[in-house]
């Protein structure tokens, strides 16, 4: 009897070639092949991709603000106008992806499956996307102030103590766009004699072509124009602030003239954290020390942290009818009178305090110029629990520096403070979205079952 239950094939003699060194076999590309496949965009996105995140919240907030000003109605003409919780949404999660060029945002609208999941088919240009995302500062800082207060009422934010802490920010403005005030009259009385000629050049022009690229031309022109008279108010204030603390007189021992930018007038050349110094802008950020939500931002001029904390509590008394307990901040901050006057007011300060070239026991020591709140300041930070209370303001203040660096946001793209401030707004509304997302998980997770 066989031993197979078939027969096998008669065994052939040995070629002496080795196995595998054949012409290859290969599954190659065939891109004209026609495929039906019934797919749809919530499909592709997986149910807790961030973007779902997002746009959850996004669904959750009252937009009337921004529905206002659409003239699109129903029952008249026109073209129906871009949802702007869509817009929100995709700036929003490109806040947190790290993308901040609008036609970076407009292509992934286009490719990227996150990105046309939350346009859900709307199609949205880098134009609408650009305006949109520096339009709306006066609704950010009202979202921000209405989520911080929620968060309040739900005894997520106590607001009890606070950290602030500065970071220079990159201006969009090269060094050599700083003038003095001569090279500023002069390059302005330029630009207003080229807008006259090329005035002229429109009205004379009888073909539409040209004239619309010198209309074009003009525009550009009178921006620059513009720019530069900007920069000379600039000028002027930074003269007047200059003899109104003193420091002229010592301009003009050292023979120093100030100088602002062509480009982005309100802009200072400031010393950044590697030494160097570069046009940028101080950004101020003030976080919940229990749940690292951020609830005040500014951006100044100021080149220093000195005196800049007031300013942050006023603001958050104003928007939250709240005075912090306590404020953590480093030795950049205080003054003795600043330090004076947030104790009146109710805020504890835990200001490291400067050396100035003496030891820290020297430094602690009641000065004859102290006022009592700083006298008491100086005792606090000496004490166990002032220099316990003081290192933990890194594990606050620090962790939103290194949130907008991974962010991508250590340089500006656009120009003036009022811009920059909206930019900062929408980091620090995916910041805290982030933030309170991770504190209800903890609480969901700690809750008895």
């Amino acid at each position: 009897m066989e031993s197979s239950l078939f027969p096998l094939p008669e065994a052939e003699e040995s070629s002496g070639k080795p196995v595998g060194q054949g012409k290859p076999r290969l599954k190659r590309a065939d891109r004209e092949q026609i495929e039906w496949q019934p797919v749809d965009l919530d499909s592709q996105l997986p149910p807790d991709h961030m973007a779902r995140v997002v746009w959850e919240w996004a669904v959750s907030l009252d937009v009337s603000l921004l529905y206002a000003p659409i003239q699109a109605v129903e029952g008249h003409p026109g073209q129906s106008a871009i949802d702007p919780r869509i817009l929100l949404a995709l700036w929003l999660y490109a806040t947190l992806e790290g993308v901040g060029s609008a036609r970076a945002l407009e292509r992934l609208c286009e490719e990227h499956i996150a990105y046309r999941w939350i346009c859900g088919g709307v199609s949205v240009n880098y134009h609408t996307l650009a305006d949109f995302r520096v339009g709306q500062k006066a609704f950010l800082d009202h979202i921000l102030i209405e989520s911080v207060a929620a968060l309040q009422s739900q005894g997520l934010v106590s607001m009890k103590r606070v950290a602030q802490d500065g970071k220079k920010i990159r201006a969009s403005a090269g060094s050599g766009s700083f003038q003095r005030k001569d090279s500023l009259t002069r390059h302005l009385e330029e630009a207003r004699q080229q807008v006259e000629a090329l005035e002229k050049e429109v009205e004379a022009d009888p073909d539409g072509t040209n004239r619309r690229q010198k209309a074009a031309r003009e525009r550009a022109l009178r921006e620059r124009q513009d720019k530069l008279q900007k920069a000379q108010k600039q000028l002027e204030a930074m003269h007047k602030q200059a003899e109104k603390t003193g420091r002229a007189k010592q301009d003009a021992k050292r023979k120093k003239e100030r100088r602002a930018s062509s480009t982005d007038p309100e802009a200072r050349v400031m010393k950044m954290a590697d030494g160097g110094y570069r046009p940028a802008y101080n950004a101020q950020f003030c976080t919940d020390s229990q749940s690292n939500i951020i609830v005040g931002m500014q951006v100044s001029q100021q080149g220093n942290d000195f005196g800049l904390a007031s300013p942050m509590i006023k603001q958050i008394q104003e928007d939250y009818h709240k005075v912090p307990e306590e404020i953590i901040a480093d030795a950049g901050y205080p003054t003795l009178d600043e330090i004076t006057a947030l104790t009146k007011e109710g805020t504890i300060p835990y200001f490291a305090v400067p050396t100035k070239g003496k030891s820290q026991e020297a430094s602690y020591q009641p000065q004859p110029k102290d006022s009592p709140e700083v006298v008491r300041w100086r005792q606090r930070m000496e004490s166990t629990e002032g220099q316990t209370i003081l290192a933990g303001r890194g594990q606050v203040a620090e962790l939103v520096h290194a949130v907008m660096d991974h962010l991508n946001l250590d340089r500006m793209v656009v120009r003036g403070m009022e811009k920059v401030r909206t930019i900062l707004l929408w980091f620090v509304l995916a910041h805290n979205l982030i933030r309170t997302r991770l504190l209800r998980e903890k609480i969901s997770q700690t809750a008895p079952a």
